[in-house]
């Protein structure tokens, strides 16, 4: 895989860390999870794919040695606190960096280590609204809406922190050197945004939330609710997707307002939406299917691994806990991801192998096992 032999450090953390992390397990590092010990009875990273476990307590001086010194044989450290709570336990990147300068030192915080709310908390949507992000999404007359925490916490965050770990290891084999990421989520999500900021003088985005081309104001880029209480999206903005559109609604476009009458499109809606209700799910994607309308089902959870497209692609892969997730994505031509099929790791389930791989000797680790610097969580075999 693409990422063989790169060694990386993920301190837990929330949803953002973990995906970074299990990207870069999907694509071949071996991960490392540090984790909290004592733990707690259940791990919170349902990302785990891939990965290991080491249970650590870095709060106590021993523990912080024990990961300066996995840090000396490691790639990448990932890291998910506030500012400054490394420094704190003597773990910043002014020491690891001098002790391993090829350490990539990859910082995944809200708000950055700067700035007026580098030690404040937040959460995706606070990520979002200081973005600008959030005052675009939402439709007329309504809130603001955050759709559910993918864009700050995950695509602004998990995704960007990797992407930056990836370009750091490439500037890497040239200068042979590491550096510190500074991934701010509120950046991350601002930087993904740039086509809004990129198209504000195109007249993309010049009436109120929700009346814009692509903000929920179009008739023609919306969802609709079929007669089965299922969904259907549209997309038809080119006029020759938008004709086909009027077609497989059977209606005449010379009888219709023009695709671009803003004043019509509250009217248009009313008016697509009766005829949606009018079929199933099932029928209108046998109408669609095949033609350049850009009309597609809304699928559910449930239905979307066996969607006939997402099947022929595999899009989606199951565990050996019966557990489907979407397989990771981009799919490379001749060193894919291949993700692991194993269930997550229990918390400290590998924390013998890991200091052992590491170069600690099995004295120094029964030392850290009964001073309760390290938790080991070996799983019992079923017999």
């Amino acid at each position: 895989m693409a990422l063989s032999g790169v060694r990386v450090l993920e301190l837990a953390g929330l949803a953002p860390a973990p995906l970074c992390g299990m990207i870069l397990a999907d694509f071949g590092a071996r991960v490392v999870r540090v984790d909290r010990t004592p733990p707690s009875s259940v791990s919170t990273d349902t990302q785990g794919r891939g990965k290991r476990s080491l249970a650590l307590d870095l709060k106590r001086p021993p523990g912080a040695a024990a990961l300066r010194r996995l840090c000396g044989g490691a790639d990448v450290l990932i890291e998910p606190f506030r500012h400054g709570v490394m420094e704190k336990l003597g773990l910043g990147p002014e020491v690891l960096l001098q002790e391993n300068p090829r350490l990539i030192y990859a910082r995944l915080t809200g708000f950055g280590q700067t700035g007026k709310y580098a030690r404040s908390a937040g959460h995706d949507i606070n990520y979002l609204s200081l973005s600008g992000v959030l005052s675009k999404l939402g439709r007329k007359d309504e809130n603001p809406y955050a759709p559910l925490n993918l864009l700050a916490d995950f695509a602004g965050g998990g995704v960007i922190c990797a992407l930056g770990i990836v370009i750091a290891l490439y500037e890497r084999t040239k200068s042979g050197r590491g550096q510190i990421i500074d991934a701010s989520m509120v950046e991350g999500v601002a930087y993904l945004s740039s086509f809004l900021w990129k198209t504000q003088n195109l007249g993309f985005w010049d009436r109120p939330r929700g009346e814009n081309l692509l903000d929920s104001g179009a008739p023609y880029y919306e969802t609709y609710k079929t007669s089965d209480g299922k969904f259907m999206a549209v997309g038809a903005i080119e006029p020759q997707f938008y004709e086909q559109l009027i077609k497989g609604l059977g209606l005449d476009s010379d009888k219709l307002p023009g695709q671009l009458s803003y004043s019509d499109w509250p009217k248009m809606k009313k008016k697509f939406a009766s005829i949606f209700a009018q079929k199933t799910q099932a029928e209108w994607c046998s109408i669609f299917d095949g033609t350049d309308a850009c009309v597609t089902p809304v699928l559910s959870f449930d239905d979307v691994a066996s969607h006939q497209h997402n099947k022929q692609r595999s899009s989606f892969i199951k565990n050996d806990q019966e557990e489907i997730s979407p397989r990771p994505a981009p799919l490379l031509s001749r060193t894919p991801a291949v993700p692991s099929l194993k269930r997550d790791p229990f918390i400290g389930e590998h924390t013998e192998e890991i200091l052992l791989e590491y170069g600690f000797t099995k004295e120094e680790i029964a030392k850290l096992h009964s001073d309760k610097i390290i938790g080991i969580n070996k799983p019992k075999a079923n017999l």
